[in-house]
């Protein structure tokens, strides 16, 4: 595929197919995305992959959580996130090491970020569906002890990654050329 395809191709999946995705490829994957412009190359990056079994723990701390901010509903809505994290074949925390300068710390955020969403283009490239999560669960103590993020460290985003069992249709974009203020003189 073009890049300029799989720019405008790309879809957040939010449905997965039940098969798993290879570590092997992820890692591949990973591997080429860390080539961001980074600023001083400071790569305040790192990655943990949740799949499998381990998903039960994500789950669990996901169904309390729901079960907690509506008691009235708990049981119910503690299944469905109990679920909905269960159909999620793989996980991936990107975490970044939070420099406490705000300059570096701006820096870091948009080149993990761009990492991100390369990961996301060489994914699609090959056939792999996700979706960049940033739900309230990332602040969670639990939820960001099974990622091992300690102090200092922000999880950027929570990957949901997995053959799409659905794609989504496109949104639409507003054109760049009425967004665009362009100065020729001084």
């Amino acid at each position: 595929m073009e890049l300029a395809r799989i720019i405008k191709e790309r879809r957040s999946v939010h449905q997965f197919e039940a098969r798993p995705v290879s570590l092997e490829q992820v890692a591949d994957l990973l591997n080429t995305a860390v080539w961001v412009p980074n600023h001083k190359m400071t790569q305040p990056w790192r990655f943990v992959i949740v799949h499998g079994e381990g998903r039960r723990r994500l789950a669990d701390i996901a169904r309390a959580a729901a079960e907690k901010r509506d008691p009235a509903n708990a049981k119910e809505l503690g299944q469905k996130f109990y679920d909905r994290f269960l159909s999620v074949p793989m996980f991936i925390a990107v975490i970044m090491k939070e420099n406490t300068h705000p300059v570096v710390w701006e820096e870091d955020y948009a080149s993990t970020s761009c990492l991100i969403h390369n990961f996301s283009l060489l994914a699609w490239e090959q056939g792999l569906g996700l979706v960049w999560e940033t739900y309230p669960l990332l602040h969670n103590p639990e939820f960001r002890d099974v990622f091992g993020a300690g102090p200092g460290e922000k999880i950027i985003g929570s990957l949901h990654v997995g053959y799409p069992a659905k794609i989504p249709p496109a949104q639409p974009r507003i054109p760049a050329e009425q967004l665009l203020t362009v100065i020729d003189q001084a």
